[in-house]
């Protein structure tokens, strides 16, 4: 039960994020849908640095990780809301756009992933190692 309660805290969160980062004014009037690539891209990063941690560096409680990875995360990244943006560009005749979204969306969401990755690893355990990461015992 402890469990499906961080879930559901961190979704609502990640969930209000969303539509709060989501109704942001970037796009400039073009019509591409920047919110949700930065949305995805800051999500995919995040993730790829919390999960590294959690399992790599320093072991979070269970229900944290599930709360802040499937929960926060999961609400908060939107693989769908990525395909419905690149159909209404397709439908509105818009093909380079759409394909430039899925490009950007996937080479810059891997990239997030591998810099999340490479600044867990080095930099949070040099923290860790140094015994720097003494507030960080009080999250568990």
């Amino acid at each position: 039960m402890r469990k499906i309660v961080f879930i559901g805290v961190g979704g609502f969160l990640g969930a209000v994020l969303r539509f709060y980062i989501k109704n942001l004014h970037l796009s400039g009037g073009s019509g591409f849908p920047w919110n949700t690539l930065m949305i995805n891209i800051t999500g995919t990063f995040a993730l790829a640095l919390i999960l590294t941690v959690a399992y790599e560096v320093w072991e979070f409680d269970s229900g944290i990780r599930l709360g802040v990875a499937t929960g926060f995360l999961g609400a908060y990244t939107t693989f769908s809301t990525m395909c419905k943006e690149v159909v209404g560009l397709i439908t509105k005749h818009y093909y380079v756009s759409a394909g430039f979204y899925i490009v950007l969306s996937i080479g810059i969401g891997l990239c997030a992933g591998y810099l999340g990755v490479v600044i867990a690893r080095e930099l949070v355990s040099k923290l860790v190692k140094s015994g720097g990461a003494d507030d960080l015992d009080a999250i568990e």
